[in-house]
Order: structure tokens, then sequence, then C-alpha cells
């Protein structure tokens, strides 16, 4: 499993956002289409029909998110020191939106975001015309999708280093 860019890459599996468990919100990107999963959302969105994908509420990395992120940790670590009991802050992650326009309708599917403190400016702009490629055609979208899938297949490890990723997101492009 790695995360690159908007995207959780599990195995040969890509979602947008992170990979959903239990009824949590998600969004996998298939072969046949994109595919809403979770509580309150379900159904498949065929590539065919798909016009456009674009992605909303996506938290961009900044010195005060890092800030936010190591005082909340600290503050947590206190609560917990003065009272064990209290499991300390319960933030749930937050949610991006993924706007699928399709010849039926728009559609808003919701992703918990992957990233805990946000995604930097360049993943978030790659992945955005990475979403935009995706939805230019079945050519584009199978061989785009396919070198995703077959790098998440083959990969061993963590998340790449951001660098590494941009790579990949640049590659993916084409």
């Amino acid at each position: 499993m790695a995360m690159v860019g908007l995207f959780w890459i599990a195995e040969g599996d890509v979602y947008v956002g992170a990979k959903p468990s239990g009824l949590a919100p998600g969004v996998r990107l298939s072969p046949e289409g994109v595919v809403a999963l979770g509580d309150g959302q379900s159904g498949l969105h065929l590539w065919e029909d798909v016009r456009s994908l674009t992605v909303t509420d996506v938290p961009v990395k900044t010195v005060m998110r890092r800030v936010g992120a190591v005082t909340g940790m600290a503050w947590t670590t206190v609560l917990n020191l003065v009272d064990p009991g209290s499991g300390g802050a319960d933030d749930a992650p937050g949610l991006m939106t993924l706007n699928v326009k399709t010849a039926t309708g728009d559609h808003e599917l919701a992703a918990y975001v992957a990233a805990a403190v946000g995604y930097s400016q360049a993943e978030t702009d790659l992945s955005r015309a990475l979403l935009t490629r995706l939805a230019e055609g079945a050519a584009t979208m199978t061989t785009t999708l396919a070198a995703m899938s077959e790098w998440g297949r083959t990969w061993e490890g963590g998340s790449p280093r951001e660098a590494e990723r941009e790579a990949l997101l640049r590659e993916w492009l084409g």
C-alpha cells in the first residue's frame, strides 16, 4: 500500500483518497469505471459515461498545517498523561470530494484524506491533471490506470518520498 499524490494504491487497486474500511466513504478507480464505496454512496459510473473528474476540498500542506499537526499530537499526549482514559483527540480525517460529471448528471463522491498534514501543491496539481487525463477517453484511461495498478502490484514498502511520488505522477501523465 502506498500513497502517491491524491491516490492510494493497494496492490492493483487505485483509490482517490484513503482506501476505505468498513462503511467509510471512498472512491475506487476500476477498469470499468469510478466506483463509489461506503455508507451513503454507492454505484458505478462507467468510463464511457464519465465526462470529467475534479476533486475539491483537498488540504494542501502548509507550514501552519504542519505546526497544527505537531501541536495536536502534543495536546493529545498531554491529555493522555492527565487523564489516561480520555483517549485524547479523536478527530476523523478530513473528507475530499470527487466530482464525477457523467452523461446523466453530476455526482459528488466523498473520500477520506490519506495525508495527515495535507498534500503538497505539486502533488495536488499533478493528481488533478491525472484525473483529467483519466476522463479523456477509454484508451487514455486504460493505459494510465493500468500503469498505476501495475506499479501498485510490484511496489514493496510504504509510500515513496515526495520527489518520487511527483516523478511517478509525471510518468503516469505521459
